[in-house]
């Protein structure tokens, strides 16, 4: 632990860096590659939506004596349509059907009671209209509008436009990467699934904000200087607020992962799988698009603006002079204000003449 807080520590103060924004070309092609993946898995597979969005019956029933293949076979012959039969961790049998009328449902649940060895009145059914989940989508869509908006607005004003798009480019880059996994996986969509990816926005938002919040201190009257670019100081922001980002995301990941592993492993809460998968892997992508998406490409757009360009025509300027100086024995420092302090380099050992023993010394 000392160790990594002496890291901490170096990162803060710049005696330590890791170059995250001068090596932006290598994060974007690692994030073009998932976000190939993920867009080509959207397109190809599409995404394994829950009875809550394409309608239809849902059996359950605990304590099940059947097989998965029984009750397929039960539920198929029954409503004449194709059946998704699955097993929960707590040994429970979960069959969906297309949708069906309450006739037809309470019909498929005597046939299952009866293969199953399970009473009637213990099978819990859950008939859901295909219009329920298109209302479901649009809301969620809605929502996600005026949340994308609400945040374009803070962050133009608090911060300056160029950060919105920044932060906004990170949003999509975790959305994309979240949503293209539960496809390029097969993992169910349900509302919960829909609360959880709804609920990464904000902490991909804000860990993007404590990152840029830092890029603006050190970015303050930068122009009036000639001692660091702006990517540099970005960069020195982004490795002072490292070890805050992964703490933070570490912190917040482990009660995650419990839900996972205790909740959805072991209680067999399908639930509380569908929103901690979505949180985990949302965390994930938002602690490493605020470091390796949202800074290198906010620093793209202000390396544009001719006032950085020409602030980085004079630190060369003034590096190159350095250099010459140094060359002549004279060293440049500078103090925490920025001011240049000139020493002289010392280029030797002074060689002082030896003086003669007195018994050698000529009488005058």
């Amino acid at each position: 632990m000392s160790r990594l807080g002496d890291l901490g520590q170096r990162l803060y103060d710049g005696k330590s860096s890791i170059d995250f924004v001068g090596k932006r070309k290598t994060w974007y092609v690692v994030s073009a590659c998932i976000l190939l993946i993920a867009i080509g898995s959207l397109l190809i597979r599409g995404l394994n939506l829950g009875i809550e969005f394409r309608g239809g019956a849902d059996f359950s029933l605990p304590n099940a004596t059947c097989s998965v293949e029984q009750a397929r076979t039960v539920a198929e012959t029954k409503t004449g349509a194709q059946a998704i039969v699955t097993v929960t961790g707590n040994g429970t049998v979960r069959v969906q059907t297309e949708p069906i009328s309450t006739t037809e449902s309470a019909e498929v649940a005597d046939a299952l009671a009866k293969t199953c060895g399970v009473p009637a009145d213990q099978i819990k059914i859950q008939v859901v209209g295909p219009t329920w989940g298109s209302e479901i989508s649009k809301k969620a869509l809605q929502g996600l509008i005026v949340f994308i908006i609400l945040v374009a607005l803070f962050m133009s004003i608090y911060f300056e436009w160029r950060m919105a798009v920044a932060g906004l480019i990170a949003l999509a880059h975790d959305l994309i990467i979240t949503v293209g996994l539960y496809s390029l996986f097969g993992l169910e969509v349900t509302p919960a699934t829909v609360i959880g990816i709804l609920t990464i926005l904000g902490f991909s938002l804000y860990d993007t904000v404590v990152v840029f919040d830092k890029v603006k201190e050190n970015t303050t009257n930068i122009t009036g200087q000639s001692v660091l670019t702006y990517s540099e100081a970005a960069n020195l922001a982004v490795n002072q607020t490292l070890v805050r980002s992964i703490n933070t995301t570490i912190v917040a990941l482990l009660p995650v992962l419990a839900i996972i592993i205790v909740g959805a492993g072991l209680l067999g809460a399908g639930t509380l799988l569908d929103l901690s998968v979505a949180l985990a892997i949302g965390m994930a992508s938002g602690a490493y698009s605020s470091i390796f998406v949202a800074t290198p490409f906010l620093v793209q757009l202000k390396e544009k603006q001719p006032a950085m360009v020409a602030l980085a025509k004079r630190v060369q300027s003034r590096r190159a002079q350095m250099d010459a100086k140094t060359s002549n024995g004279l060293h440049e420092n500078f103090d925490a204000n920025g001011h240049a302090i000139t020493t002289l380099v010392d280029a030797g050992v002074r060689q002082q003449p030896k003086k003669l023993p007195r018994s050698k010394r000529p009488r005058k």
